[in-house]
């Protein structure tokens, strides 16, 4: 946590989300991050991190329990998976057991799923697991409530939980330290009594207004950026992928994997590219059956059959896509890292640039001087022998190349560090060449 000075107060939330905005994005969020707010007031705040951010949004829902007859006195609170947390040192203090509070639990359960109704309609909550994600209040006074957004959010195992908020009291952001891997608070002033003090307009906000802005945020999303799930005849098998598309173009990558288009890691990348301007099509070059054959020890499909499969992928984008003009670079991992250089050498005048790791590219051994493209290849740091079997291949192209190092590309599966590394390695190099 490190508050700096700024003008006080705020304006009102958006001002302070706008303020908010340029603070979290020096965090550098990589795996494909999501703005959630508590709602209401927290709405219109992290409204303006998404927008900057441009990254999508949800909300958060949690119930305050108050304390009977005391309804501002917070002493625990209920998040949207049901999970309910007590304040037993405030408890302790007030002499109320937890059996008093059983109706207003109860209250607070209801209201919460009707707002959820309210706010999210019929659509499923979004899914957090190893994604980076960013909970956003208006402000924090006592901290309980924000701490079981945190723990829901946690228990659903996100790849980086951060906490953003434009105000707080010095000892809830010192409690809430603990809860997150990041804590973003522009000010924790010393003379704190209530969130609302702090901005000169803090009017109270409706259903209405959270609905209103809730919509115009998705109406955006589906402007800036439309995904769709495709089918693609290649040769004798048809191959499926997912095809996203943002709302200002600037040229398309083609994903291409062996199998797991939907795993966070590869999504992450795609994600990462899309906010660059670059369409992305995920395509798996392997069928469901014939990757449970290769699973389960059978023979392996080739390199060279997988890369004539992503040559008649880059002619369906061509033909049947919005994207025929659209300068088109391959990202091919593990299986697809081979396939991406045959597919570069069969139609040149179509790849404007390519970028493989995680796989042999030597593999392409009777294609590779025939790649014109601009070619990226990264490989792990500690293996020497893929490394010189990488230097023999690219010593056969006459390509622009260059040969990049990153920890552990063979054993990413489960080490977020260094699929950063390559997320930003990969997205820079079809920034420079597309």
């Amino acid at each position: 946590m490190n508050p700096l000075p700024v003008s006080l107060p705020f304006t009102d939330r958006s001002e302070a989300g706008r303020r908010l905005a340029e603070r979290v994005r020096t965090l550098e969020l990589r795996n494909d991050p999501i703005v959630l707010a508590l709602p209401r007031g927290g709405v219109p705040v992290a409204a303006e991190l998404a927008r900057r951010l441009r990254v999508p949004m949800d909300v958060l829902m949690v119930r305050k329990i108050g304390l009977p007859g005391h309804a501002e006195l917070g002493v625990g609170a209920i998040a949207e998976d049901g999970q309910v947390a007590f304040d037993d040192v405030a408890l302790a203090r007030l002499h109320v057991p937890r059996d008093a509070l059983m109706a207003t639990v109860d209250q607070e359960r209801a209201e919460l799923d009707r707002r959820l109704r309210t706010y999210r309609g019929s659509r499923e909550a979004p899914r957090l697991a190893d994604r980076d994600v960013i909970v956003v209040d208006d402000g924090v006074a006592t901290g309980g409530t924000a701490r079981s957004a945190l723990r829901m959010v946690r228990r659903a195992h996100p790849a980086r939980l951060v906490l953003a908020v434009p105000v707080g009291s010095q000892s809830a952001m010192e409690a809430l330290r603990s809860e997150v891997d990041d804590l973003v608070v522009l000010t924790a002033p010393e003379n704190f009594h209530a969130v609302g003090e702090w901005y000169r307009d803090f009017a109270q906000l409706t259903d209405s207004d959270v609905t209103a802005l809730l919509t115009e945020l998705r109406e955006m999303e589906i402007g800036a950026e439309a995904e769709r799930a495709v089918r693609i005849r290649a040769g004798d098998v048809y191959l499926d992928g997912d095809l996203a598309t943002p709302a200002d173009v600037r040229g398309a990558v083609v994903v291409a994997l062996g199998h797991g288009r939907h795993e966070p890691r590869h999504r992450s990348v795609a994600a990462r590219m899309r906010r660059s301007g670059l369409a992305t099509l995920l395509i798996d070059l392997l069928t469901s059956e014939e990757w449970n054959r290769v699973n389960g020890g059978g023979e392996e499909v080739t390199a060279m059959t997988l890369g004539e499969r992503l040559e008649d992928v880059v002619g369906w984008l061509r033909r049947a896509t919005e994207l025929g003009d659209a300068r088109v670079g391959l990202f091919g991992s593990g299986a697809g890292a081979p396939a991406a250089l045959v597919a570069a050498a069969g139609r040149p005048d179509d790849i404007a640039a390519v970028a493989a790791h995680g796989g042999r590219i030597d593999l392409a051994e009777e294609r590779l001087p025939g790649v014109r493209a601009p070619t990226l290849v990264l490989v792990q740091g500690g293996d020497s022998f893929l490394r010189e079997l990488t230097e023999w291949a690219l010593s056969r192209m006459g390509a622009p190349h260059e040969l990049g190092v990153v920890p552990g590309v063979e054993q990413l599966l489960g080490e977020s560090g260094g699929w950063q590394e390559v997320d930003v390695a990969v997205a820079e190099w079809f920034d420079r060449h597309l």
